[in-house]
């Protein structure tokens, strides 16, 4: 009997899980295909960015993950190209395209940042969706406290203790928190010229509430939290202007004023990621309006059974954008793969399980929405800790994170306190390259020769020991 080639696009919840999915069927060979080495657990990023975390606590590598999966073969690369008639998927890195023949598709490529059309607004105000953005708000934020200790005059001092977090979601409010944190109590003997409990840290959103999502008592009492935290929250106010000194903001009267700021944080919106546009035009499918793909209600797009989108990607019965959709979904789709392949009836129409939504806003406090239960504080942040050790993957991933959180919320320490200009500037240099500029892959001659074939373990085994 033939392999069936299944193709899967990301490394995120969606992807990952989709393929572990499918590790006992001995006739279906997954090639995962992502544009990072590492599965990242995005929901602890904010973690990186203060200095609780380092990166790789959050971060694994995608191939140690699926070592053990016989069936399973990860491909680094951005994917560039998908034809749905050919069944192809091409990525490329480093100059360097591969094309990957599939039978089934499974896209779980995720969300990036969304600025409501104002691109121009990330250049000054980094999001939070890569660990490069961790490191590089990790970096302007313990940067800034540096140069206000540098600072000759009052209004640059004010401007570098200044943190301005547009977005009043699950992380602007776990972002502003860490920060009011960072400057009360974690840096308040570190500094001689300044005194960080004098910061500024401020949460502003165009929305009238904080965490709309979780009703009025949670977002209430996160609000009140956050503001006995000294972080004051600015709501029903739009931003119209970024740059690198400062921020430019509407109120709903419609009047305009500016927040003199060094560092800002963008945790507003999502926007899906632009393989739905490439989805769409070769199939019946429709975006909505953050571009996302409108599904079947068993996640594959209309007009091709054997293409599934799941995750932030999907659009399907006003799903949220978290973690667990983009795990049920792909485990959905593999359950319905395997239907398909062993002749037996689909299954139902995919339903989606809320397990609930959390949000932590400081150390020991926390909200929790779980089913009809709605509450706040310890007992919140106790669930919080256990629900993402659960879902951190790795044993040694557990292990660093408890450490880390134990110095960091028992004591007043942050491990992760190491930046780097890179850190700072890699990004925006990087997209300022041409791309003819861009670095490629050395090419030599023998490079044209045809690929060889993979080995197997037992020929691997033979030239390891001779």
């Amino acid at each position: 009997m033939a392999t069936h080639r299944v193709v899967v696009i990301g490394s995120g919840f969606g992807g990952l899980f989709g393929t572990q999915a499918l590790r006992r069927r001995k006739d279906v060979e997954v090639t995962l295909v992502a544009k990072t080495t590492h599965h990242l657990f995005q929901p602890l990023l904010y973690q990186v960015a203060t200095g609780i975390l380092s990166e790789g606590a959050i971060s694994p590598s995608t191939r140690e993950i699926l070592a053990r999966q016989k069936n399973a073969r990860v491909i680094l690369g951005t994917v560039v190209a998908i034809d749905l008639d050919a069944k192809t998927v091409t990525s490329e890195v480093l100059g360097r395209e591969t094309v990957t023949p599939f039978d089934t598709l499974l896209v779980a490529a995720g969300a990036g940042q969304s600025y409501f059309g104002n691109d121009q607004f990330a250049e000054y105000a980094p999001g939070m969706k890569s660990i490069d953005d961790a490191l590089e708000l990790r970096g302007r934020i313990f940067g800034s406290f540096e140069w206000a200790e540098l600072a000759t005059a009052p209004a640059e001092r004010d401007r570098y203790l200044t943190f301005v977090v547009v977005g009043a979601g699950p992380t602007g409010v776990e972002m502003a928190g860490q920060i009011a944190e960072l400057a009360h109590r974690t840096l308040r003997r570190d500094f001689r010229a300044i005194d960080t409990r004098q910061a500024r840290i401020i949460l502003l959103d165009a929305a009238p509430k904080v965490l709309p999502s979780f009703g009025d008592r949670l977002g209430g009492d996160a609000r009140e939290r956050l503001t006995k935290m000294g972080v004051e929250v600015v709501l029903g106010t739009k931003v119209v202007g970024v740059d690198s000194t400062g921020i430019d903001i509407e109120t709903p009267e419609g009047t305009r004023d500016r927040i003199e700021s060094a560092t800002k944080v963008w945790a507003a919106g999502v926007q899906a990621s632009e393989l739905g546009v490439m989805l769409a035009e070769q199939s019946e499918a429709e975006l909505d309006r953050a571009g996302r793909i409108m599904v079947n209600p068993d996640l594959t797009l209309p007009g091709r059974p054997d293409v599934y989108v799941v995750g932030d990607m999907a659009a399907l019965d006003n799903l949220p954008g978290v973690a667990q959709v983009a795990i049920q979904g792909a485990r959905y789709a593999a359950k319905h793969l395997k239907a398909r392949l062993d002749g037996k009836p689909a299954p139902e129409k995919f339903s989606y399980f809320d397990k609930g939504s959390m949000a932590t806003i400081s150390r020991f406090s926390a909200v929790a929405s779980v089913g009809k239960l709605r509450f706040s504080g310890f007992l919140a942040w106790v669930l919080w800790l256990a629900i993402h050790i659960v879902y951190l993957i790795g044993f040694k991933q557990r292990i660093t994170t408890l450490l880390h959180w134990m110095v960091s919320f028992i004591g007043r320490g942050r491990s992760e306190r190491t930046v780097t200009a890179q850190q700072i500037l890699a990004r925006n240099i990087i997209r300022g390259i041409p791309p003819e500029d861009l670095p490629k892959l050395p090419v030599v001659e023998s490079d044209h020769a045809p690929a060889a074939e993979p080995r197997t373990d037992d020929a691997a085994e033979v030239e390891r020991v001779g």
